[in-house]
């Protein structure tokens, strides 16, 4: 372990070279050193032999706090790596390929607060060398575009589209028999109207989650017949439901879901 605080050492020691003076957040390198080695040990998966870590980490940060890092963050990144690896080693986690973590600026955070996303990840291929004078650009394909996710349609008349072989009622119907929802959120319950409901860390969702681990758009929640189902919108960090990642998922009273760190509690009557 005292390579570990060596590398905290010198981390720290990156402010105390010349940047303290530029450095007015609240929020100190060797925070972000710690809470990253403990991401790695809470989502470390376990194969037939080994015990992988993750290894690509993106770490979202306040304006103010980005800005602060702006001037050596080029070098706090090598030493986060550098402290990342050492402490897989210490902790007997394999990893696929080197840690990589890079920053990512949030608005949505104050000064402070920082939210951490982690998975692991193949090492990426190089880019191509840039050619010689007079020599010609290699034509590199640009890459296909993610598929959309799946969205049920309106059909008029006819209810919207079928959802895993689910029929799916038009709203009208769907409101008749249907039993009500509500979603609890740190002490504060939401009542779910017919239709989709969108959660997320946004302002601009239906229902805000305040968590820096929740993404902006996280999952939807949208009455499917008599049932009310939550879907991941693709999420950093997904949905949990009783321990389970899931995609999609038919809701129940009393169940909690989980999403980043923010517990939900479902109620339905």
């Amino acid at each position: 372990m005292s390579v570990l605080r060596n590398i905290e050492r010198g981390i720290e020691g990156l402010v105390e070279r010349g940047f303290r003076r530029a450095f007015k957040s609240s929020l100190q390198p060797v925070e972000l050193a710690r809470k990253l080695a403990r991401e790695m040990d809470d989502h470390k998966t376990v194969s037939v032999s080994r015990v992988y870590g993750p290894n690509e980490f993106h770490v979202y940060l306040a304006t103010d706090d980005r800005a602060a890092f702006e001037s050596y963050e080029t070098a706090l990144t090598a030493e986060l790596e550098t402290y990342l690896e050492a402490h897989a080693a210490a902790a007997g986690l394999s990893l696929v390929a080197r840690p990589v973590v890079s920053f990512e600026t949030d608005a949505d955070l104050r000064a402070g607060e920082f939210g951490i996303s982690c998975r692991m990840a193949e090492d990426v291929p190089e880019a191509p060398a840039a050619p010689e004078p007079d020599g010609e650009a290699p034509e590199i394909p640009a890459p296909a575009p993610a598929p959309p996710p799946p969205v049920a349609v309106a059909a008029p008349n006819r209810g919207l589209a079928g959802v895993s072989g689910t029929q799916v009622l038009t709203p009208a119907a769907a409101r008749q028999g249907a039993p009500a929802l509500a979603i609890v959120v740190g002490g504060n319950r939401h009542r779910v109207a017919p239709g989709v409901t969108v959660l997320g860390r946004s302002r601009e969702c239906d229902i805000v989650v305040a968590d820096p681990n929740v993404s902006r758009r996280h999952a939807e929640v949208r009455l499917v017949g008599t049932d009310w189902i939550v879907t991941d919108l693709g999420s950093t960090n997904g949905v949990e439901v009783g321990g389970r990642r899931v995609g999609r998922h038919v809701l129940e009273d009393g169940e909690e879901l989980l999403l980043g760190t923010a517990r939900l509690h479902v109620e339905i009557d």
